[in-house]
């Protein structure tokens, strides 16, 4: 099937579902599909594969631009960046130990970001436009290819993290960047609280910072871990600078991909025990300088300290409030107890637009309503 005739198909299955008020789950690879759990199944819902609705579109690498199909597959559409010396920087996680296959239009529907979104940006940064397949079964085009190119509702970037909850993206348009020629991975043995105080200082400081982490590892050091990147002379004169026990370029490079993939064995216990004696592992996004949260468990800190990973099995009511308290939302993100809601309830306004923006692009509720979920 070509792909025209496959969207045909596509189109066909979301008018009968919407003419008989049965839920869609969207599919892409099943790569994050425990993320909010399998929203539409349970309910007896069907599912809207768009694995074989994939390949790159067109790619510019004198424009930095490229777009591509929603089930192509995300090693495929980097391997591709790779060979022109260019890259998504923001570096989206695969999951791959999983089995599954990470996809394009999974990354953005998801909106996840790996370590250099300290420096780089998140996904919805570096979206310029995208095909959307809404819940009438019109396939609407926001967006475009060069960055100003909007006029009024964003909606390309509002589909960003959206879970599928507003239709099934056919086709996104992508910023890419060239990779950078030098880079270097720093570690410092400090304590949560300094390592804080240290790489916001650092911030705020005309420095090649792109990543940061913080965790206490196996043996029990508390260790600070910086990734430098920019031109040779930048990247050898912060390293001067700032000090530290360089890593050799290998383990460096492993550092950072566990750290991405959540492979370090400071995750294991969460993917293989999942909920185990009621453990889950949280993701908080707070402002960057906020201090230690009173919060008992296991910290990750990245992102300079704005997304803090916690392991703990205290109730969801103890770790949201925390999180509310110094600005931020706490999502579980893995584990736990499963009718404790995967993402923060929005207040009541913001939840009233979201069911009204909702409304606009699936007028019959054929797609999950991820709020709160």
């Amino acid at each position: 099937m070509n792909p025209q005739e496959h969207l045909a198909a596509l189109q066909d299955q979301v008018r009968q579902a919407a003419a008989e008020h049965q839920p869609l789950a969207v599919r892409g690879g099943g790569s994050k599909s425990w993320l909010g759990g399998t929203p539409g199944r349970a309910s007896g819902g069907r599912v809207l594969d768009l694995r074989a609705y994939r390949g790159i579109v067109s790619y510019e690498p004198t424009e930095l631009v490229v777009t591509a199909r929603a089930g192509t597959p995300l090693a495929e559409l980097e391997s591709a960046l790779a060979e022109q010396g260019q890259c998504l920087p923001f570096e989206p996680p695969h999951f791959a130990h999983t089995g599954a296959v990470a996809t394009v239009g999974g990354m953005v529907a998801a909106g996840l970001a790996g370590p250099s979104r300290l420096g780089a940006g998140g996904v919805r940064d570096y979206v310029l436009g995208a095909v959307l397949l809404n819940g009438r079964g019109e396939v609407l085009h926001f967006g475009g290819q060069v960055m100003k190119n909007v006029a009024g509702f964003d909606a390309s970037r509002l589909l960003v993290g959206s879970m599928g909850s507003l239709g099934a993206i056919l086709e996104v348009s992508l910023k890419v960047l060239p990779r950078a020629p030098s880079e270097a991975t720093l570690t410092f043995d400090m304590g949560k609280d300094r390592a804080l105080d240290q790489i916001n200082t650092w911030g705020g400081q005309p420095l090649p910072i792109v990543a940061s982490a913080w965790w206490r590892d196996g043996s029990g050091a508390d260790r600070l871990h910086v990734r430098l990147r920019g031109a040779q002379a930048a990247v050898a004169a912060a390293c001067a600078r700032l000090g530290g026990a360089r890593l050799q370029e290998q383990a460096a490079g492993a550092l950072w991909q566990g750290l991405r993939e959540q492979t370090l064995p400071w995750f294991a216990a969460t993917w293989a025990q999942p909920g185990a004696a009621g453990e889950a592992l949280w993701r908080l996004a707070v402002p960057s300088t906020s201090p230690p949260l009173k919060l008992q468990g296991d910290i990750l800190v990245e992102w300079g300290g704005a997304q803090r990973w916690m392991k703990t099995a205290m109730p969801a009511a103890v770790i949201r409030e925390a999180a509310a308290q110094v600005g931020g939302h706490a999502t579980r993100f893995r584990g736990g107890d499963p009718s404790t809601p995967v993402f923060t309830p929005p207040p009541p306004a913001l939840e009233r637009i979201h069911r009204e923006v909702k409304r606009a692009f699936d007028p019959h509720g054929i797609f999950p309503a991820i709020v709160g979920t």
